[in-house]
């Protein structure tokens, strides 16, 4: 069983439009409503490709009751800690290309006592899962260094722990030993402190992270694909996305992909693949099942370091 844990959980909605232009009125073309956070949608992902997941989730106001409601809808098992600050709603409006521009709101504080109710309940779950995914921002006041003292007292209970997050949290849980990491390239290059131009610069950030602690690195690098360095060896491969739709929700798909295959090696990173690929182009956060996923479609590919890496998204 894979549990995943999201501090700071949301309402997604997405709006698909024909073009972003400032200042003028936009008419959607479409518009979703789903659940949201970066281990809700793990779980998401997972449960539409029958690997049984469960979440945690602290939720709060009547955008807490919502978001109950909508993963109750999926039949996504999960467990909850009521606060007292709102859940945060985030807005995506997604152009026909699959440019996606995000307004995320920053997520309610967590009191001290919210914050160890949340632990605890993650905790007492933990003792019957394969994998522990910390993921996603922290709430406003919460320790930056929090998801690393969650890793550290997994690994003593010999619980594998992926943290899927961003600048000092990232940089403070990558120390503490975690079983993977998956950064994307803003975040991998802001960990390390690199500039990525090419794929020689992203290999170089993902070993870099390595030594400072992180056993395996999964690193998404957009349309460029994504790179998996781990103690076995280092892989490189892509999947192209015939009519992308939505990037929200890729990464995460990405990391479900991987751990339902094992978490590690080739055939691990291909499913990663197919599995964003797949996220790319559905509509909104919607998480790929089995008939979207091609993964026929993934090249494994020998590392050019010399490659240039896209500017786009």
């Amino acid at each position: 069983m894979i549990l995943t844990l999201t501090l700071n959980p949301s309402l997604d909605r997405t709006i698909e439009i024909g073009s972003l232009t400032r200042g003028t009125v936009i008419r959607a073309a479409n518009a979703h409503l789903d659940p949201g956070g970066k281990g809700v949608n793990v779980c998401r992902a997972l449960l539409a490709n029958d690997v049984r997941s469960c979440a945690v989730i602290p939720y709060g106001g009547a955008e807490g009751h919502q978001l109950l409601a909508l993963l109750s809808q999926e039949g996504i098992e999960v467990i909850t800690v009521p606060v007292a600050g709102p859940t945060r709603s985030n807005v995506a409006l997604a152009e026909p290309d699959g440019t996606v521009t995000k307004v995320n709101e920053p997520g309610t504080a967590l009191s001290p006592a919210e914050l160890d109710a949340v632990a605890q309940a993650v905790l007492d779950a933990a003792r019957s899962a394969d994998w522990v995914v910390a993921s996603g921002s922290l709430p406003p006041g919460v320790p930056v260094d929090l998801y690393a003292q969650l890793a550290a007292r997994f690994a003593e209970a010999g619980i594998n722990v992926a943290v899927d997050t961003s600048g000092p949290a990232l940089v403070s849980a990558v120390a503490a030993a975690p079983a993977l990491v998956k950064p994307n390239r803003e975040e991998l290059a802001e960990a390390t402190g690199a500039t990525l131009v090419t794929l020689g610069d992203a290999l170089d950030a993902a070993g870099k992270l390595r030594a400072l602690g992180a056993r395996a690195v999964l690193a998404s690098l957009g349309p460029d694909g994504a790179v998996l360095v781990e103690e076995a060896g280092a892989w490189y491969g892509r999947c192209p996305v015939r009519e992308p739709r939505s990037t929200v929700g890729a990464g995460d798909a990405m990391l479900a992909g991987f751990l339902a295959a094992g978490a590690g090696g080739q055939a691990a990173l291909v499913e990663a693949l197919a599995w964003a690929s797949a996220a790319v182009s559905l509509p909104g956060s919607r998480m790929p099942s089995p008939g979207d996923i091609r993964r026929d479609d993934v090249r494994i590919l020998e590392p050019d370091p010399t490659q240039p890496l896209s500017t786009g998204d």
